[in-house]
């Protein structure tokens, strides 16, 4: 677990994210970041949540009409 603390970024409030966190998450200055809420709590990550949702959903079609791609690819 790790703290920060929020600064001032002229009108907005930021947090600045420690070194060691911006390595775990493989983030450069300039990179974007999302932020999901959950029941547990807040999640940032570097990873659209949507995007991974519609990957799972197109594996999940691909393996059921997996025959008919099989069949599609000769």
């Amino acid at each position: 677990m790790f703290a920060v603390k929020l600064t001032q970024i002229g009108d907005l409030l930021g947090v600045i994210l420690p070194k060691d966190v911006l390595a775990r998450l493989k983030l450069d200055k300039g990179a974007t970041v999302f932020v999901t809420a959950t029941p547990e709590g807040i999640v940032l990550t570097p990873h659209d949540p949507a995007l991974e949702e519609q990957l799972k959903a197109g594996s999940e079609f691909m393996q059921e009409y997996r025959d008919t791609f099989h069949q599609l690819a000769k």
